[in-house]
C-alpha cells in the first residue's frame, strides 16, 4: 500500500461501492431498506428473491458498506448504511432520467400515462399539512408504516384501498406516497381514487426522501387511523 499511488486507492475503493450497485436486485433491496430495517425473509419477500439470493446481494452490500446487519434471535436485520446511501440513489435516478434514453422511454409510457399531472413537491404538501387541507396516504405495508412513516397520514395497503375508501374525506385533496418515486403503488392510488371522484395527487417521491431532507416523521404499530377530517366526512355519510 505505501507505493500505491493514494488516489488510486482512492477509486479503487470507489469502485468497490460501483460494483455493488451494479445489479437491479440490489438497487431493489436498497430501497426496501430505505423503508426502514428489515429481515432477510422479507427483504425477499417483498423484492420476489429467495431467501438465499437475497442473502448473497445483502452481503455484498455490505461488504460495500451500504448495509449494515445485526443478528435478533435466529434473524438478520438489514438496513442502509447512512442517509448517504438514500443520496446516492436519488443521484443514480437523476442520472439515469437525464441520459438515458431507455430511462426516458419508460418514464413517457409507464409512468406518465398512468399520471400525468405534476406531483406534489415536499414543500407543498408540508405546507397543505400544516394548513390541514389535505389527507396523507401511505400505501405500503403496514409494518413499513410502522417503521415510520409522514406526520398524520392514514396507511391503507393498496390492495386494501378500494374497499377502505370510507377512510377518506371524499371533500379534501388525497396525496398518495410509498417507496420512493417510481413505486408503482402511488400511481395506482391515485388513478383509483380519481375513479372514484376523490382530488388526489402524488408526493413527488417516497418515504426515504422525505425523511432525508430533515422533513418530520412519526412511528407507531402501524394501525391505520382515519384523521379528523376523515371521520368527521365519514359520520356524515352515515346519517
Amino acid at each position: 500500500m505505501s507505493n500505491e499511488n493514494p488516489s488510486a486507492a482512492m477509486f479503487a475503493q470507489f469502485a468497490v461501492v460501483a460494483r455493488a450497485l451494479g445489479h437491479p436486485h440490489r438497487l431493489a433491496l436498497m430501497q426496501l431498506m430505505a423503508q426502514g430495517e428489515c429481515a432477510v425473509e422479507t427483504l425477499a419477500d417483498r423484492a420476489g428473491l429467495t431467501v438465499a439470493n437475497a442473502s448473497q446481494h445483502l452481503q455484498r452490500l455490505r461488504r460495500a458498506g451500504l448495509a449494515t446487519a445485526r443478528k435478533e434471535g435466529q434473524r438478520v436485520l438489514y438496513r442502509l448504511a447512512d442517509g448517504a446511501v438514500v443520496d446516492l440513489l436519488g443521484a443514480l435516478r437523476r442520472i439515469a432520467e437525464n441520459n438515458l434514453a431507455e430511462a426516458r422511454q419508460l418514464i413517457q409510457t409507464y409512468f406518465d400515462r398512468r399520471d400525468s399531472l405534476e406531483p406534489l413537491t415536499r414543500r407543498e404538501l408540508r405546507r397543505l399539512m400544516r394548513a390541514g387541507e389535505v389527507t396523507v396516504l401511505d400505501v405500503r405495508s403496514p409494518e413499513e408504516f410502522a417503521a415510520g412513516h409522514l406526520p398524520g397520514a392514514i396507511n391503507i395497503p393498496l390492495r386494501e384501498l378500494e374497499r377502505r375508501l370510507r377512510m377518506l374525506p371524499a371533500s379534501q385533496r388525497v396525496v398518495a406516497y410509498c417507496r420512493g418515486p417510481y413505486c408503482v403503488f402511488s400511481y395506482e392510488a391515485v388513478a383509483l381514487l380519481r375513479e372514484h371522484g376523490y382530488d388526489a395527487r402524488r408526493l413527488e417521491d417516497g418515504y426515504p426522501e422525505w425523511k432525508a431532507a430533515r422533513m418530520p416523521v412519526e412511528a407507531n404499530d402501524g394501525a391505520a387511523r382515519p384523521s379528523a377530517p376523515a371521520r368527521a366526512a365519514d359520520t356524515a355519510r352515515r346519517r
